[in-house]
């Protein structure tokens, strides 16, 4: 096995070796306002409503949670200085970016056109997109409905031409960007709800339309495209492979989503962890762990009476969450991806979902512990 390569940023480079593995924290960038959100809810508002007024839903209830420094605005430079500052102190190699896309239409991009890139440029801290395929819910709280769990409307349905157009505009946008984030060369793009992706384009125009982004991509310099199947359904792994994506993930692979409605992180954590071997194998591409400090999606959640939905963002809740196990966490993750990749990547999920209670910035009750776990894990990989 390979023991180290250079994930190359243009003129910059990262050495990744044997002694240490690059961490990706996912960044959601929802929190300001924007003229799609302001159709639907008052005028300049944004999920800090939703997360601040989160109402405990059980004796013990960890809500609402609080940011330690206060909320803020992420489509002012002021938050990303802060957030790269906080990033670079505990040992986050770089953010992935959620990037809402519909045929063209784009939602939410403030956070990174107009706060991250006037900093994240200046500061050379490396970035990454993942396509969020589907839309930011139009009603915070959900409210009680027995129609499907995700909203016909949000789905972000695509095909040949329209994928094609995406990756030419991250090209000239993004991919051409000293700091963003390749493996041996190659953009790393991801796609969110993969299974989706493949079930719109079936397994052969995918495979078809992946290879001309690779090739188009090519053209213009690249060795071609880093694309990351997250998500994947278990029966499916082989199938992107075959469509041409070059490694798998997750985004929040934690709760059991069918299990009961409070589910133990200390027992979770050793239960996800076992899998990404097997995951790794069906798919016959390197698996890179994505781990997460907690689930708790409830603030997104409508409250009725007594009425408890088993669907998000009602169920499940994780609890029992703390620094110390987040940090066992990590390390599996590290030794798993040392041990089974030769790109040594793992990621987390995420840097700042507090509407979904899985983040790594400062809260009232831990302070900066999330953070420090990651350092202590980053460090003793070394």
């Amino acid at each position: 096995m390979q023991i180290s390569q250079e994930i190359k940023v243009k003129n910059n480079s990262l050495r990744v070796s044997h002694k240490s593995v690059t961490i990706g924290a996912y960044v959601y960038p929802g929190w300001h306002a924007c003229p799609e959100r302001d159709r639907n809810f008052p005028k300049g508002w944004s999920e800090w409503d939703i997360v601040l007024n989160a109402p405990s839903r059980f004796p013990g209830h960890n809500q609402p949670r609080i940011p330690l420094r206060g909320t803020y605005d992420d489509s002012v430079s002021s938050t990303s200085r802060n957030q790269v500052s906080l990033a670079c102190k505990y040992g986050i190699d770089f953010f992935v970016y959620g990037f809402f896309w519909s045929r063209g239409k784009r939602v939410l991009r403030d956070a990174l056109d107009k706060g991250f890139l006037a900093e994240g440029d200046a500061s050379g801290f490396p970035f990454s997109l993942m396509w969020a395929n589907r839309m930011p819910r139009g009603v915070l709280p959900v409210k009680l409905d027995p129609g499907p769990e995700i909203d016909p409307g949000r789905l972000v349905y695509t095909d040949q031409n329209d994928f094609l157009n995406l990756i030419k505009f991250l090209e000239e946008r993004y991919f051409r960007r000293n700091n963003y984030f390749r493996i041996q060369g190659m953009p790393l793009f991801s796609i969110f709800d993969s299974t989706f992706f493949l079930r719109q384009l079936g397994l052969e125009l995918a495979n078809e339309t992946i290879h001309l982004a690779k090739e188009y991509l090519s053209e213009k310099g690249y060795p071609g495209l880093h694309l990351m199947a997250i998500n994947p359904v278990l029966s499916r792994m082989v199938d992107f492979r075959r469509a041409g994506f070059d490694s798998v993930s997750h985004y929040v692979w934690l709760p059991d989503w069918k299990g009961s409605y409070l589910q133990d992180y200390g027992k979770l954590i050793k239960k996800r962890s076992s899998e990404w071997k097997e995951f790794a194998g069906k798919a016959r591409l390197p698996y890179f762990p994505s781990v997460s400090p907690g689930w708790d999606a409830t603030p997104r959640a409508a409250v009725d009476g007594s009425q408890l939905l088993r669907r998000y963002p009602w169920w499940p809740v994780v609890v029992g969450e703390n620094p110390s196990l987040f940090s066992d966490f990590l390390g599996r993750a590290i030794r798993f991806t040392k041990n089974h990749n030769v790109s040594q990547l793992c990621f987390i999920a995420s840097w700042n979902e507090w509407s979904e209670g899985h983040y790594l910035e400062p809260d009232r009750r831990f302070g900066t512990e999330w953070l420090e776990a990651v350092r202590k894990e980053k460090e003793d990989g070394f």
